[in-house]
């Protein structure tokens, strides 16, 4: 009699075990130095892989990185803590140093059973997490020497069109490395794959077919476009990374952003491999793929180039998330930050976040991209002994300098999508102040 009851439960728990979801699976993608230039954003550059991702998912149209250069941001959105919780404001300082105990994103699914790798840059260059990855870490070089601007190469290799396919270039290697290294995958875990591509980083090196892409005389100036600014904010940064010995003339300045968005349909190309690899390897119904440039790009924007502003150029990014069972093909105009990437793809995974990550997930969006949202974005930058902090909402966005006394600016969108007009003295605006004031002093909380 107990045999045969032993028999029964097997044959009623059955259909209910395979009935059981599979673990969700995650591709992460890193973008070094990517504006949101891209097609899908309304920008004129052919990116048709980047597009067709976000025709499967929700293309996030106000998404903010916590800090404008590679380590800060990079550091922020993998341990869930803006820049004053990491206290990370160069490309030097690894880390652990600063937090040693903190559970980094790749870390938090390793520890959940999955097989975590990666292929390309996901945390800046050597400053890689000793405790995140299964496969395919880089080894720890601290303190990597930065060049002056003196050692850095003259003008005319900062663009520059390549014979070939790019086969010697690092995101060629990287997507073909992914590729191998997801289809020699253990079968028996879910992964945790990040992906990171180096272009549109300077220099901008592409093959020649994507430079013939883009006629510098047809290039569109920013409508801001200037060889200097003519008012310098309190970060005031110019000529960073491409003009450091020449004025960014008109000339030039088209000949850069061609050189910028060749890079980028070079890098959409070999991202390309990576996601038809995964469609042939029958993984899309069940990956959340997460897409994400790691800051803004300056491109003559107030006659700024590169990164390290607190303006909208220098801080707004492109994001995009396609999750199985979620919207597609959407997307959404509220205010989010690559910090929030954390705890969404652990909620996206069924698990819990940890305690003390400062995002928000994005799961309502991803269900609804009209849902109610009242969460802003934050971004933070040191230059010198002067920290700005700036906070942005849907309209607006609030910036202080060393606490308000090196300075404050308030940008109504609505209004000046250009930023062309700070308001923050404007007497009318002062209950608009003060709670753009408690916003900002929340962030760091």
């Amino acid at each position: 009699m107990q045999d045969m009851f032993s028999r029964r439960s097997l044959l009623l728990s059955a259909p209910l075990l395979a009935q059981q979801p599979k673990p969700i699976n995650v591709l992460f993608l890193a973008v070094d130095d990517l504006n949101t230039h891209v097609g899908c954003y309304g920008a004129p550059v052919k990116t048709p892989n980047i597009d067709a991702l976000a025709a499967q998912g929700v293309r996030f149209d106000r998404a903010y990185c916590q800090y404008p250069l590679c380590n800060p941001s990079r550091s922020s959105l993998l341990t869930g803590r803006r820049p004053p919780l990491t206290g990370i404001t160069n490309n030097n300082v690894w880390f652990r140093r600063r937090l040693p105990d903190v559970v980094t994103l790749p870390q938090f699914f390793r520890a959940h059973g999955y097989w975590t790798a990666q292929s390309g840059k996901i945390f800046h260059g050597g400053l890689d997490d000793d405790k995140a990855w299964v496969e395919g870490g880089t080894q720890l070089r601290e303190n990597a020497p930065t060049k002056s601007l003196a050692e850095r190469k003259p003008l005319a290799d900062r663009w520059l069109a390549l014979d070939g396919d790019g086969q010697d270039q690092a995101d060629f290697r990287n997507a073909d490395r992914a590729i191998k290294m997801l289809e020699n995958r253990p079968k028996d875990k879910p992964f945790f794959f990040a992906a990171g591509f180096a272009k549109p980083h300077v220099p901008f090196l592409a093959p020649k077919k994507y430079f013939d892409l883009y006629d510098p005389a047809k290039i569109q100036l920013p409508r801001d476009f200037a060889p200097m600014p003519s008012g310098k904010p309190p970060a005031y940064r110019d000529n960073f990374d491409l003009f450091i010995q020449r004025q960014a003339t008109p000339q030039l300045a088209r000949e850069a952003i061609a050189g910028y968005y060749a890079a980028t349909s070079f890098m959409d190309a070999e991202l390309g491999k990576l996601l038809r690899a995964i469609d042939r390897m029958g993984l899309r119904e069940n990956t959340v793929i997460s897409f994400f440039g790691d800051h803004g790009f300056h491109l003559g924007e107030k006659g700024m180039w590169s990164k390290q502003t607190l303006f909208e150029p220098g801080t707004h990014v492109p994001m995009i998330v396609s999750a199985p069972r979620m919207t597609a093909g959407k997307s959404c105009g509220r205010t989010t930050e690559l910090i929030d990437l954390y705890p969404t793809l652990a909620d996206l995974c069924g698990l819990p976040a940890p305690r003390r990550i400062q995002g928000r997930s994005l799961k309502p969006l991803l269900q609804n991209p009209s849902a109610a949202w009242d969460k802003p974005a934050y971004t933070y930058q040191q230059r010198g002994n002067v920290a700005g902090a700036s906070v942005r909402t849907e309209r607006y966005r609030y910036t202080e300098w060393d606490g308000g006394k090196a300075g404050v600016e308030l940008y109504d969108y609505s209004n000046d999508p250009l930023e062309a007009n700070n308001l923050a003295g404007d007497a009318k605006l002062s209950a608009v102040i003060a709670g753009l004031k408690k916003l900002l002093a929340a962030g760091a909380d």
